[in-house]
């Protein structure tokens, strides 16, 4: 009878012992990044993986704005009293991508504390629609800040996909939007939410968030100010970014001048012979170590000094 009752105390106690662990197992459960909601953006921390598929990577679209009944259209939110984008909605089609070489930009989002680090600027003023994909420029409501590895690679990756779609015939159709995603107050955003599904069929569609982070940086979404932690890190990953999205090697040309020539983004062009660069345009000139000196070659007007620049009429940058 004691040996029974000993047997009984010891099950007992090792049924105890098991349903203990399982409960402090399952106080801890694992995240799945890739199985995120739409409504849980805002809190969402970065673990490690720029990119998150969001609501089973499905768009959220009502069947009303997929229709192509009135045409292509775009929408943009008004800006809140923070004077934060919003939600940036389109239905795209070739006849709104743009024909004209895009302008420089020179409006500045909130949070915007550019600075240069070992890659380069750490900031870009990021289109939530691409310009490539209905010529908005320097549009408020489409622009927030965003680190350069928001902006190229991982946004324009998406873009890019889109544009190649609506490219390749005239009644292609995608239904599109961005969604800056703000926690509170913020003035940097935590990311952007990316959706898209191309109308009639499934070539195009996706739904995800990707984060507003840079390598090597710690940000301050409160402000948008900046510390580098690691250098190496921020000029290894844009380096990694470069090597994966070039596809044609480079071609070595004979050196025809001295000239040193500056290449900072496609379609603008600098020299080192000329240290000053006017806008044609606004009238406002910018010095080699200014954030606008790259500009869009074909409104530039290059000076050997800024006195030269000042007596033709022109103002410098203030940035």
């Amino acid at each position: 009878m004691n040996r029974h009752r000993f047997t009984r105390l010891i099950t007992a106690a090792l049924a105890s012992v098991s349903l203990f662990t399982f409960g402090a197992n399952a106080a801890k459960p694992a995240r799945t990044v890739q199985a995120v909601s739409a409504k849980s953006l805002s809190s969402l921390n970065y673990s490690g993986k720029d990119v998150v598929t969001v609501s089973g990577n499905k768009p959220a679209f009502s069947k009303a704005t997929k229709s192509k009944a009135h045409g292509p259209w775009q929408k943009y939110s008004n800006l809140d009293y923070l004077n934060r984008a919003h939600a940036a909605n389109a239905l795209l089609n070739k006849k709104l991508m743009p024909t004209a070489e895009r302008e420089p930009l020179y409006v500045n989002p909130t949070g915007w504390h550019n600075k240069r680090i070992s890659s380069g600027w750490l900031y870009n003023r990021c289109h939530l629609i691409g310009y490539q994909l209905t010529g908005q420029n320097n549009n408020l409501k489409n622009l927030i800040t965003g680190t350069r590895q928001l902006n190229d690679p991982d946004m324009l990756k998406y873009e890019n996909k889109v544009a190649d779609y609506i490219k390749a015939s005239g009644k292609h159709y995608i239904r599109y939007r961005v969604t800056p995603i703000w926690r509170g107050n913020e003035l940097l955003a935590r990311g952007v939410q990316m959706e898209a599904q191309s109308i009639g069929d499934n070539s195009v569609h996706f739904n995800v968030f990707i984060f507003n982070v840079e390598p090597g940086v710690k940000l301050n979404y409160k402000t948008g100010n900046s510390q580098v932690t690691n250098a190496k890190a921020t000029k290894k990953a844009h380096k990694r970014a470069y090597v994966a999205s070039s596809t044609k090697p480079r071609k070595k040309t004979a050196r025809v001048k001295k000239a040193r020539v500056i290449r900072h983004k496609r379609g603008t062009v600098s020299t080192a012979a000329h240290r000053v660069v006017g806008n044609r345009r606004s009238k406002i000139y910018h010095v080699m170590n200014g954030q606008n000196y790259h500009i869009s070659s074909s409104n530039a007007v290059y000076f050997n000094s800024e006195a030269a620049a000042r007596a033709a009429g022109y103002r410098k940058s203030l940035r």
